[in-house]
């Protein structure tokens, strides 16, 4: 069953569902985190993209991105978009199906908790002060960043005298948790569409307790803004022959 399609598929369920797990673990209340705060998400946040990774791969997809901000990137650096359409699908449904899991998981706690803006926080993002253009900037900043340096990480300077091989998937991990630390207190840093509108979409669908609208008015910055934010990487990376 192995397959690209299906690589990316399972390694974006598990970054949605160790990612927002994260969240609803740390929101939720009388989960056994509640309470520990941004440094928890950001870690977690950090890990469950070394997860996805490195199950994407095993899976099936020598890519690994996990995010069709990513694979926009990747698409215009090398002007190959032959895998843009399927590896986007794959990465949506994914997302979908991690917050599914998310939801599962967590099941008694939704009843027990009563704030319903928490409640969508652990499917999708919010910004902290709203203002559209502000917000919209903020996630093209973190994707360029995200996509840039992990650009960095594989281009031929670095892994000429750098990172040994295998390392890729724990050094962009890193880089997510730098970017959570540095950057992500304005919006949550969807900073990948996948991870922002596919548990959107459940959130919608799902018979979640007391929960509120999903807030379609804000979704499409942490849809556009990655996506903006990574092609100006892949860009960026094409001309500087990075």
């Amino acid at each position: 069953m192995s397959s690209p399609f299906f690589g990316e598929f399972m390694g974006t369920m598990i970054l949605v569902l160790m990612g927002n797990g994260v969240v609803a673990n740390v929101l939720l209340k009388r989960s056994k985190g509640e309470g520990a705060g941004w440094t928890a998400i950001a870690a977690g946040w950090a890990f469950a993209v070394m997860c996805g990774i490195f199950t994407a791969l095993a899976c099936g997809s020598p890519d690994a991105h996990i995010n069709p901000a990513f694979t926009l990137g990747v698409a215009i650096s090398t002007g190959n978009f032959a895998k843009l359409g399927p590896y986007i699908a794959a990465q949506m449904l994914g997302g979908i199906g991690g917050a599914v899991l998310v939801w599962l998981h967590y099941l008694p706690h939704w009843r027990a908790s009563d704030d319903p803006d928490a409640k969508l926080a652990c499917f999708c993002t919010a910004p902290a002060i709203r203002w559209p253009a502000a917000n919209l900037l903020s996630e093209i900043i973190g994707t360029f960043v995200l996509v840039l340096v992990a650009g960095a990480i594989a281009s031929k300077a670095v892994s000429a005298t750098g990172p040994a091989a295998g390392l890729g998937p724990y050094l962009v991990s890193m880089v997510v948790w730098s970017i959570g630390l540095s950057l992500g207190g304005t919006t949550g840093y969807a900073i990948n569409p996948a991870r922002d509108l596919g548990p959107r979409i459940a959130h919608a669908l799902l018979p979640i307790s007391k929960k509120r609208d999903a807030n379609w008015s804000y979704a499409p910055i942490p849809v556009f803004g990655p996506l903006i934010g990574g092609a100006l990487a892949g860009l960026f990376i094409r001309l500087a022959g990075i």
